[in-house]
């Protein structure tokens, strides 16, 4: 136990909070507590690639874990602003917790997500690609048969 009258660790230098405040601490600032500084500089890269919402907040928890901060942002392409829960989801860390957040996710047996790939394999963004160019093309090839006969 500290003396009331410290406000930082000595070992560590870690912000101390009075009992009474402890106890009335915001989820936000605990969070914030965990996250470690050496990863939180830099800008922000993808390291993940989740399918929803609570697969990305799964993702996130690890890496918060670890001290890794990190954002979520909707893949490219994905908006469905009826379902806000549904699309795929990008997990952002800083560059300089990138590769430990990526190092985190293979062990953790979640390579295929640290890869930043779809459930495929393909990136998202060039599946949706290559699918609207077929569909355009499947719809010129009928307008060409139907008006051509």
């Amino acid at each position: 136990m500290f003396p009331a009258t410290e406000r930082f660790c000595a070992e560590c230098g870690m912000p101390l909070l009075p009992v009474e405040e402890a106890s009335r601490e915001s989820e936000a600032r605990r969070w914030a507590r965990k996250i470690d500084p050496a990863y939180a500089e830099g800008r922000l890269v993808r390291v993940a690639f989740a399918n929803n919402q609570a697969e990305a907040e799964l993702i996130q928890g690890l890496l918060l874990e670890e001290g890794i901060p990190s954002m979520l942002r909707r893949s490219g392409g994905f908006d469905v602003p009826d379902f806000l829960a549904a699309g795929p989801r990008d997990v952002l860390a800083p560059e300089s917790g990138a590769a430990a957040a990526r190092d985190l996710l293979q062990a953790a047996d979640l390579s295929e997500l640290a890869a930043g790939t779809g459930p495929q394999g393909d990136p998202p963004r060039l599946t949706l690609v290559i699918a609207v160019l077929a569909g355009g093309f499947a719809t010129a090839v009928l307008a060409w048969l139907l008006l051509g006969a």
